[in-house]
């Protein structure tokens, strides 16, 4: 099979992603860690999080079935969620801060085929990098590769409509989608571990205050990391980009 010189270029940059990966880091727990939930939350997100995974596993397969050309895109836009949700601060015990990657995947095939993405970014992590847990894997899947693209992609399609300069949306969407992803994962350690006063909302502001100093900024560099990965993809991906009406000026 011959690849085309922009599909070439695509999977250079893929390589480039996984090399990145090659940098010694110190291993520590990320997303939340194995054990931190009670086995009725780990069941409970996980069930709710299926739905949401068939539909993209559905989305794929269409996407795919109407040009296989796109199948490179959709894995760079896997190995992106792998490598820049890989870089991590510690943030809280349990947890820890950076950027999800998702909403490069939200904005270019919808939130749907990006939760599958997700799920086998954090799948691989869990096994191969001791980040997350697989017992925590239905709600490090929600946070991460639902909740977070589906926001990514509904500010996205807002700014369209509002009519946004198209790169002023790209990065709203993916920093406010990014930070999206951590109150999200708040809200599952305060129901988890409530405040001691047994109200979750204060459980929930308290997990909130310790993620922001550190998720704030990351958050506005994954903003630029998408804009700048989007308008790279538009140079060296134009038909790709065309047939998901994605190109600049669409």
């Amino acid at each position: 099979m011959r690849y085309s010189k922009s599909e070439k270029n695509i999977l250079i940059m893929s390589c480039v992603f996984a090399l990145m990966l090659a940098l010694p880091q110190t291993v520590s727990a990320m997303h939340i860690m194995e054990g931190y939930l009670p086995l009725v939350h780990c069941i409970v997100w996980s069930a709710v999080s299926i739905p949401f995974l068939a539909v993209g596993i559905m989305k794929i397969r269409r996407t795919l079935q109407q040009s296989r050309r796109l199948l490179i895109l959709l894995a760079m836009s896997g190995a992106f969620i792998f490598v820049i949700s890989s870089l991590k601060i510690p943030s809280v015990t349990g947890s820890c801060s950076h950027m999800t990657g998702t909403g490069l995947g939200a904005i270019l095939f919808g939130p749907a085929a990006t939760s599958v993405l997700g799920i086998i970014v954090l799948i691989f992590q869990a096994i191969l990098l001791a980040h997350g847990g697989l017992t925590s894997l239905g709600a490090n899947t929600f946070s991460m590769a639902i909740a977070g693209p589906l926001f990514t992609w509904g500010l996205y399609a807002i700014g369209k409509k509002m009519k946004l300069s198209r790169n002023v949306n790209i990065f709203i969407a993916a920093a406010l989608g990014d930070l999206f992803t951590y109150c999200v994962t708040a809200a599952q350690l305060a129901v988890a571990h409530p405040d001691p006063s047994g109200n979750i909302m204060a459980g929930m502001i308290k997990f909130l205050g310790v993620f922001a100093p550190t998720q704030l900024p990351l958050a506005v560099i994954e903003g630029l990391l998408t804009v700048l990965v989007i308008m790279g993809l538009d140079s060296l991906a134009a038909p790709e980009m065309k047939e998901l009406s994605l190109a600049e000026g669409k």
